[in-house]
């Protein structure tokens, strides 16, 4: 019994059989992606997690957790995403997606059940420990596991396959944040801010969401290929027809010139997200605005929501426009347009256009999804798809960085600035001016991207062997 078990795991158990339809792959990617999109909502739990004693999110006990003890549990996870995703991308390659995609579930889903106790003993430690870290290598294989089997799948649309899956990604918090909201207003009176119990539901649903995924996945056949599709028949010299295994292509300046494009172009983006809704409050404030014409709070949230939005479209949009335009043109229009935006919103903000500024950061996030959405396609571009899957998750050590970096870098230039006396659109300036400049840098770097050498080339047979070699 333990051995049929095991085997269902197993690669050899998951190749699709002839005339199977590959639409039906994204479903399952999409199942562990709306799940792992979770972590974009944690946020919902910092006031109630920092009222856990007081019982009162307006003013806390002076043994409750603060701001600054909950905001690294986010950071923590972020950072085990990317390193988790570059430590175990080979071991994915190799036993494939259905054993990784359980692997992610059982971690994810205990990292909650871990976090429920830490929150039902106040101890932070276990906190770190189950969502951080335990949920976070969750996070990591999870994120990479559906993303190397579409690409396989859809050699001729690989930005529409990741761009599916990732836009999953983005778009978790749309599902966990009212779920969680109406969890702990559902179990308030039976644990303090109804916490604890809401991390145990949670973990428990998504845990059996994610085997959706896990069970339904399937990987084509060695050789096979979509009717009718001729490989490197595209516009684009970066298309490689060879491979380039993960231990070489880190040996790669392009590898490295990538790693660049995605810290600055994540670190911008989370430049916006990190100050989003106390930003345009502070901006677009009654003192600013004029009496009773001023951001609120709620309308503060609705703008967080809608930047949620566009950075949950330009996952999809961006990388299937890739598709049509090339991988490196896409990230020009990304650096490029995005160096005007970010250069042009300090202006629109010291004029209280709000209505423009609003139009801005919204494109603005479309172009930060977009970026992590088309990054896959333009590895596989790059360095083939052999171990595409195991190359991605260490290039996600950037992500990790600029996770740690983004919010550092804005608080300290908004801190600065207000140390100076400043308020408003002034406080903000400096922010988004440096934004302007790391995303030429990132224009930079994308701009020697150029063909990978053939001596780094794989000069083996390509199998599912050696993909995880």
């Amino acid at each position: 019994m333990a051995e049929n078990s095991s085997s269902l795991l197993d690669r050899s158990r998951t190749v699709a059989g002839p005339g199977y339809n590959r639409w039906l792959v994204p479903p399952a990617a999409l199942a562990i992606h709306l799940a792992i999109g979770q972590a974009y909502a944690f946020s919902v739990f910092k006031k109630p997690m920092g009222a856990l004693i007081s019982g009162n999110v307006d003013q806390p006990a002076p043994n409750d957790w603060t701001a600054g003890q909950l905001a690294v549990i986010f950071s923590i996870a972020i950072v085990l995403l990317g390193l988790s995703a570059a430590v175990f991308g080979k071991w994915l390659e190799r036993v494939g997606p259905r054993k990784a995609m359980l692997a992610s579930a059982l971690c994810f889903g205990g990292g909650f059940l871990i976090a429920s106790l830490g929150v039902h003993l106040h101890n932070i430690w276990l906190v770190y420990f189950g969502y951080g870290f335990v949920g976070g290598i969750g996070l990591g294989i999870g994120y990479i596991s559906p993303v190397s089997t579409l690409i396989k799948w859809f050699p001729d649309r690989p930005g529409v396959a990741t761009g599916m899956a990732i836009m999953g990604f983005g778009g978790g918090a749309m599902i966990g944040s009212p779920l969680a909201v109406a969890l702990m207003a559902h179990f308030k009176d039976s644990a303090p801010m109804g916490v604890a119990p809401t991390f145990i539901t949670m973990g428990i649903i998504y845990l059996i969401f994610m085997m959706f995924g896990v069970f339904t996945i399937r990987v084509p056949a060695e050789g096979w290929k979509p009717e009718g599709y001729v490989p490197n028949a595209q516009h684009s010299a970066l298309i490689t027809s060879s491979n380039v295994d993960a231990d070489t292509a880190i040996k790669t300046p392009q590898f490295w010139m990538l790693w660049v494009v995605l810290l600055c172009n994540v670190t911008a983006g989370i430049g916006v997200l990190e100050t989003a809704s106390p930003l345009i409050q502070e901006t677009f404030s009654d003192k600013n605005m004029g009496a009773g014409r001023g951001v609120t709070a709620a309308a503060a949230a609705g703008f967080v929501g809608l930047l949620s939005l566009f950075n949950l479209l330009g996952r999809f949009f961006w990388s299937s426009a890739s598709d049509k335009l090339g991988r490196k043109p896409t990230y020009m229009i990304y650096f490029g347009l995005g160096i005007l935006l970010y250069a042009l919103a300090p202006t629109l903000m010291a004029s209280a256009s709000l209505t423009l500024f609003v139009v801005v950061c919204c494109v603005i996030l479309s172009m930060y999804g977009g970026g992590f959405a088309t990054i896959p396609a333009y590895l596989r571009d790059l360095f083939g798809t052999m171990q595409v899957g195991a190359i991605h998750g260490r290039l996600l050590t950037a992500w990790s960085t600029a996770g740690v970096l983004g919010p550092l870098l804005v608080n300290y230039l908004h801190d600065q600035q207000k140390a100076k006396g400043l308020t408003g659109a002034a406080a903000y300036q400096t922010v988004f001016y440096t934004m302007a400049g790391l995303l030429v840098v990132g224009f930079i770097a994308n701009f020697l991207v150029t063909a990978v050498n053939e001596r780094y080339s794989f000069k083996g047979a390509v199998t599912a062997a050696s993909a995880g070699h």
